[in-house]
């Protein structure tokens, strides 16, 4: 007979339930969050298991990795379908959603997420972490302007590496002052002394990725986008049409349909925000600084005409995202011209 298991993960202990082909519990357990611990428990039940749901999460990779390498049939299902599925049950626990993992496997019944591999996972740590130290040096740096306003010292329009030394010379003659902003100057210069070393990291994955030379001859496709790009779709061979990675990026608009009442709003806004975010500057800096014209910018143009500008750069990031795909996908550069262009695009 076979038997399904769903586990749900917390950071300490997972909840484990098997059930078989009626829909029987047959064991349920807890267990340590490790790899090792599951696979014990797993493995020694003597059931013949046919699928193991694993909703995705922040352990969910390192435990599918674990649990795969040691020849489980495991899923890693996709967390708001999950929800939808859970909340029909009337009180919310982890043994109860164990149960109800194990009965979407049994059934059939659930959405299997893509768990990147570790290459992937690394370069996406290092867009992570980059980003996370952009935003504490900016921090600082709007704090510093506000406290400093405050007594009248009005900081204008400076850059990151003179921001210092216009600081300094504000805060001259203001002892007490000096003392209060030297700290956060010092912890701004540290922050960006840590920015530039995972930045020129990125510069250097780039430089020697074939496939991220390749999107980069995209105008406004820069080293951040392509190497982001490249982390966030992982293989390239999971979506059968380019078209497809538009919806899973979140710019395609949501669609509201019931009986007679057909409503398009805006993007949905699911999937990787920072993906998105970088795909919007991208759009925004060839339709506003890139001086060499392309069939591409000048498609954008017209849509921003009869369109406006906002949703002209939506546009213009949805399709940058298919051809990038595409041209990952055929291993061909990027066409100024409309002669030679896939018939896909």
């Amino acid at each position: 007979m076979k038997h399904y298991a769903g586990l749900d993960v917390s950071v300490k202990e997972t909840s484990v339930c098997i059930v078989d082909e009626t829909g029987k519990i047959c064991r349920e357990v807890k267990a340590v969050s490790h790899p090792d611990d599951l696979i014990a428990v797993l493995k020694t039940s003597g059931l013949q298991i046919e699928r193991i749901g694993l909703e995705a999460g922040p352990l969910s990779q390192w435990l599918f990795e674990g649990l795969a390498r040691a020849g489980l049939p495991v899923i890693c299902i996709e967390t708001r379908h999950t929800k939808a599925f859970l909340k029909a049950q009337p009180n919310k626990s982890d043994r109860n959603d164990a149960r109800g993992i194990a009965q979407m496997m049994r059934v059939n019944l659930y959405r299997p997420v893509h768990v990147k591999t570790l290459t992937s996972q690394k370069r996406r740590a290092l867009l992570t972490a980059r980003k996370l130290l952009q935003e504490k040096a900016l921090a600082i740096e709007n704090d510093i302007r506000g406290l400093l306003r405050n007594f009248g010292l009005k900081v204008g329009v400076v850059g990151a590496v003179k921001f210092d030394a216009r600081i300094r010379e504000l805060v001259e003659g203001y002892l007490e002052l000096a003392e209060i902003i030297e700290p956060l100057l010092d912890a701004r210069r540290k922050l960006r002394e840590h920015f530039a070393v995972l930045h020129r990291k990125l510069l250097l994955i780039a430089k020697n990725d074939e496939v991220c030379r390749r999107l980069m001859t995209i105008p406004g496709v820069g080293p951040v986008v392509a190497v982001a790009y490249t982390a966030t779709i992982d293989i390239p061979q999971r979506f059968r049409n380019s078209k497809a990675v538009g919806p899973i990026l979140g710019l395609t608009p949501v669609l509201n349909q019931s009986g007679e009442s057909h409503r398009v709003g805006r993007i949905s806004l699911c999937g990787d925000g920072m993906m998105r975010t970088l795909l919007y500057e991208a759009a925004q800096v060839l339709l506003t600084r890139v001086a060499k014209w392309s069939w591409l910018k000048a498609w954008a143009m017209n849509v921003a005409k009869r369109r406006g500008a906002q949703k002209a750069i939506v546009a213009l990031a949805r399709r940058l995202a298919v051809i990038m795909h595409r041209m990952w996908s055929d291993g061909t550069e990027f066409c100024w011209t409309r002669e030679r262009i896939p018939a896909a695009i």
